[in-house]
């Protein structure tokens, strides 16, 4: 029985328990290609052999920048059971961010998913010394490719059993670069145990197994995503790598997943998109779409709200929710969120129409689990991020900051000594910089980030993502990023959903001619400042926000005000829209 103890062995359990004919699922010239575990195996093992061929060794960093797809495990795994180092790279980010990665970890390799990709890399090869080849995913004229690997891996008589031997658990498999909200990126490296912890305490949370599907479609070089891959296949789930971002609602309709994770902001954009269709229905239709809704939303799990409750709501879950589950294939038993808070009413709502929303929390550093909601006895809670995993200690300091430590946590920062010295501490214990509390002192609960928290000139404090969250159930607020440090009051910058601000100007007969005008009308000022108006009855005086600023342009990670894993860069969009700011406040 194969014995898991580095990320390679999870492929091999597979094999052993599971034999799956289609471990990976892409989508290949319109049509679906599986791999089987077998051929997944066995195309790394040839790739591992070509590697090794053409002289990279155990250590060495190889980089690999690509959208996910089966390719990108393969390539993976061939890295991992070599000894080699993994360094994903965001397929976001600008060639001089890439060009610092690449020398940061001194890179011999990489691996470039498309044309566009093996471009960028290319555009900055003369600038990394270290570099010695850029191999393609996709067949590119005069370009070489992984495949040119499997073909020296063929005429190889390296024994890949060897190699694996040679690893040890404690090795560093990968080597991630934080996004990071502010300065240079800093690679945080994992070791194999570091992984494999975290799947193996995630095992028996996961209400999926041999035969159930999962969609893929968040980044593979996010730890989140990729810890998951690795959870699914050592459970025996079949992986399908959905085909871009605006192919998601198709893609679900035709695997039917029972699983797929995500980040609230897609969930946030599904349920706005499903709110603004119910508000086009007429009549009955319409008004038994709100019903529903109402009744969602105030939705507890375990029958709290009696018997009368359940009974409509069952009626609700036949003749309005059961829509919901076949827009998301029919089949999804759970929907994994992380990587920033989940609204409350999100949850609820999904709940209650039998979609499981399980929220979780962790951090690169943390490989990345540290606490999730699960489907156990006393396993969730709306509003948390569920009870810490196995293996794992929290502690919540003085200052409130949550304290992690466990074998998920990271070897360090790579070549950054100073760095790592900064976030663990001489007892083992990883600094989140993370505010939180226990609930029932069960339930994880993260109440903001300590380094965004900030003081009014007045001395208040003002936790800003509490006011982001709570004001993003606005349907008329598309982001928000809440200002005010040593300011007498809080202000925001707000760009509004302009799909639903456009129905909005059509019914009252404004006119919508661009984005830049709208957001100067009156009217839709005024209409903004009774959302503000009523979101800020939810905080004290001290917290609520006196102005704002509607904005014509949306934060993306392309014009740089969005991190790769869509968190504000603060300090950025402060400094585009300083003048701005300064003008609100002296007002």
């Amino acid at each position: 029985m194969v014995n898991v103890t580095r990320i390679f062995d999870i492929p091999r359990r597979q094999k052993e328990k599971f034999a799956a004919s289609k471990s990976l699922v892409g989508k290949i010239n319109g049509d679906w290609k599986a791999w089987s575990t077998d051929e997944f195996i066995d195309n790394a093992n040839l790739i591992t052999k070509g590697l090794l061929a053409i002289g990279i060794e155990k250590g060495d960093a190889v980089a690999m920048i690509a959208a996910n797809r089966p390719e990108w495990n393969i390539l993976d795994l061939a890295m991992l059971q070599g000894g080699i180092i993994n360094v994903p790279i965001y397929t976001t980010l600008s060639e001089s961010e890439i060009a610092f990665i690449l020398n940061d970890c001194k890179a011999k390799l990489v691996f470039a998913g498309d044309k566009q990709l093996y471009d960028k890399v290319n555009a900055v090869r003369s600038k990394v010394p270290s570099l010695l080849e850029i191999y393609s995913i996709d067949q590119l004229p005069n370009v070489p490719n992984y495949n040119d690997l499997i073909v020296k891996g063929r005429s190889s008589t390296i024994d890949v059993n060897e190699l694996m031997n040679a690893v040890q658990p404690l090795d560093v498999a990968t080597i991630l670069y934080t996004s990071g909200t502010t300065g240079t990126p800093k690679g945080v490296m994992l070791m194999h145990n570091n992984i494999v912890s975290n799947v193996l305490a995630s095992e028996h949370l996961c209400p999926v197994g041999p035969g159930d599907r999962a969609l893929s479609f968040l980044p593979l070089c996010h730890s989140y995503e990729r810890m998951l891959t690795y959870l699914y296949m050592y459970i025996g789930v079949s992986i399908y790598y959905a085909e871009s971002i605006e192919l998601i609602g198709a893609n679900l309709k035709e695997i039917k997943p029972q699983v797929f994770s995500t980040v609230p902001r897609l969930l946030e954009k599904v349920y706005d998109r499903i709110v603004n269709t119910g508000k086009e229905l007429k009549g009955i239709k319409h008004k038994l779409f709100f019903w529903a809704l109402d009744l969602g939303l105030r939705y507890e799990k375990d029958g709290k709200n009696g018997s009368w409750y359940e009974f409509q709501l069952k009626l609700a879950n036949k003749i309005i929710f059961s829509k919901w589950r076949e827009a998301l294939g029919g089949n999804v038993r759970v929907i994994v969120s992380g990587g920033a808070a989940l609204q409350p009413r999100l949850a609820r709502v999904f709940w209650s129409a039998g979609i499981n929303v399980l929220e979780g929390y962790g951090l690169t550093e943390t490989s990345p689990v540290i606490a999730v909601n699960n489907l156990e006895p006393r396993g969730s809670a709306f509003g948390t991020v569920g009870p810490v995993i196995k293996g794992v200690e929290v502690m919540i300091a003085e200052d409130g900051e949550i304290l992690c430590k466990g074998p998920n946590v990271m070897k360090g920062y790579y070549n950054r000594p100073d760095l790592t010295a900064e976030v663990i501490d001489d007892k083992g214990w990883f600094h989140t910089g993370d505010i939180g509390c226990f609930i029932e002192g069960h339930y994880l609960k993260i109440t903001d980030r300590k380094k965004e928290i900030f003081k009014t000139s007045g001395g208040k404090y003002v936790a800003p993502q509490a006011l982001e969250n709570k004001f993003k159930e606005s349907l008329f607020i598309e982001q928000i990023m809440v200002i005010g440090e040593n300011r007498k009051f809080p202000s925001a910058l707000i760009v509004p959903d302009f799909t639903h601000l456009k129905k909005w100007c059509e019914i009252h007969n404004i006119p919508f001619t661009s984005k830049s005008d709208v957001v100067s009308k009156l009217e839709v000022v005024d209409r903004i400042q009774k959302e503000v108006d009523h979101y800020n009855l939810d905080f004290g005086q001290s917290e609520q926000i006196k102005k704002f600023i509607l904005l014509s342009d949306e934060w993306t990670v392309d014009s740089g005000e969005l991190t790769a894993t869509l968190k504000l860069k603060r300090k950025i969009i402060n400094e585009k829209y300083n003048s701005r700011i300064e003008k609100m406040y002296s007002e």
